[in-house]
């Protein structure tokens, strides 16, 4: 990941391109559109642009078009956009910012403006990022937050059942938690939960959602994936875990395990039957993988 914040600049003039450049090229890593296609492309691939410098005037389509185009992509409508413009007539300004670009530069090209304009937006949208993740990230582990979960995984049951994928949860619960923090100190049992999600990150695939549930509760939901290969994964993690000892201190976890099953089932369902899977391992022993089935648990 580039430690400088990304632009994309989308101009047809290469004029106007070299000058943007020159004036930009120090402090952030630049991608460059000469037209609305590609703008939109470059728009929606890694890294993904923190600012686009959109000019209105392109060969295939104008800038407010694929302003449009861009707002109607989940990944692309909070790119901050600044117009860029020979146009002086205050109608144009209006326009762009009515459909919600943060700011407006006209042309010829002034590099101390852009450079200003830049730095202010990039800052806005840094704060805004840092915020974001704070609100949707458990502040003790890094990993995402029982807020968060509960509302992606609405939208992931809806797409699951709509495109007929299979999505699968693990719910986890470090085994005798309450005797680590009695026994170490709540410090060394921070010191653990972070350890543990760590792990997690480490052992699961970018897509998965791993999730602080509670105190000591983790939940992992896994997209295109079903109940066997999510018993295999919580096995892989549970094995994982048990030689773990982070810090000397000897830790095992249970698990519980389900699929989306129906077009009927909602995530209160899934927590339910994860949950109760979960209680089975406990029951059985702990530091084992329970698998909720609508027959029964095995």
């Amino acid at each position: 990941m580039s430690e400088k914040p990304v632009l994309l600049i989308v101009d047809d003039d290469p004029i106007n391109l070299q000058i943007l450049a020159n004036c930009l090229n120090e402090n952030y890593l630049l991608k460059v559109a000469i037209n609305g296609s590609q703008a939109i492309a470059l728009a929606e691939k890694e890294p993904l642009p923190d600012l686009i410098l959109l000019d209105i005037g392109l060969p295939d389509m104008n800038g407010y078009e694929v302003f449009e185009q861009l707002n109607n992509n989940d990944t692309d409508e909070a790119i901050p956009v600044i117009f860029v413009t020979g146009k002086d007539q205050q109608q144009d300004e209006v326009k762009g910012l009515k459909l919600g670009a943060v700011d407006y530069i006209t042309k010829p090209i002034c590099p101390t403006i852009v450079l200003a304009r830049v730095k202010t937006h990039i800052t806005i949208k840094q704060q805004q990022d840092k915020l974001l993740s704070l609100a949707i990230h458990d502040q003790l582990t890094g990993v995402y937050n029982r807020h968060f979960l509960m509302e992606t995984v609405i939208k992931k049951i809806a797409f699951s059942i709509r495109h007929k994928i299979e999505l699968s949860l693990i719910m986890m619960d470090i085994d005798h938690f309450k005797q680590v923090n009695d026994n170490y100190g709540h410090p060394k049992g921070d010191y653990v939960l972070k350890t543990v999600a760590k792990l997690l990150i480490e052992l699961c695939r970018e897509e998965d959602i791993i999730t602080r549930f509670g105190g000591e509760e983790f939940i992992i939901l896994l997209d295109q994936t079903n109940q066997q290969a999510a018993h295999e994964k919580a096995e892989l993690i549970r094995k994982t875990l048990e030689k773990l000892n982070p810090d000397n201190i000897k830790i095992t976890c249970s698990f519980g395990v389900t699929q989306l099953n129906n077009d009927k089932e909602t995530i209160e369902d899934l927590i339910k039957q994860a949950d109760l899977a979960l209680y089975q391992a406990k029951e059985s022993g702990r530091n084992q993988v329970a698998v909720f089935s609508q027959t029964g648990l095995y």
